[in-house]
């Protein structure tokens, strides 16, 4: 499981995730508590939280957003 805590732009990072189609990982969007979004991951959860902040910073919306990514 990793917690992203991102306070804009939420719709479009679940949405993100979960069309990922990587052999590696994939993403279920779980829930969302103010900032906090949840996700379930296939994989192992640390390699995935980097993959998930590659992701959002590889976007144009992304690169200019202040998150953070903690697995558990």
């Amino acid at each position: 499981m990793i917690t992203i805590n991102l306070a804009q732009m939420q719709d479009k990072a679940i949405a993100l995730l979960e069309s990922y189609s990587g052999d590696d990982f994939s993403y279920k969007f779980l829930e969302k508590k103010g900032i906090k979004l949840r996700f379930e991951v296939t994989g192992d959860s640390e390699a995935a939280a980097k993959k998930a902040k590659q992701l959002i910073k590889g976007e144009s919306w992304g690169s200019v957003l202040f998150f953070n990514i903690v697995a558990s």
